[in-house]
């Protein structure tokens, strides 16, 4: 069990140290890129959860009011 937990921590030293390389490799042009790029997703990401909130809330206030109508004629 110790030599698994031991091979399994060495692999992950190795993948950060490779992450490492690999980002000091970009140039600053193409990380910002990069990052404009995922600030875009998550913009459109965030309108997407915005619009479904919202047509929940409709939803909500819509069955309510409903309920509401339905127990005055009653």
């Amino acid at each position: 069990m110790a030599k698994s937990l031991e091979h399994v921590l060495k692999s992950i030293g190795q993948r950060s140290g490779k992450d490492e390389e690999a980002a000091e490799v970009r140039s600053p042009a193409a990380f910002r890129a990069a990052v404009d790029e995922r600030l875009r997703s998550l913009e459109r990401q965030m309108d997407e959860v915005k619009g479904r909130i919202n047509g929940l809330l409709f939803l909500v206030a819509g069955t309510v009011l409903t309920e509401i109508v339905r127990g005055l004629l009653k």
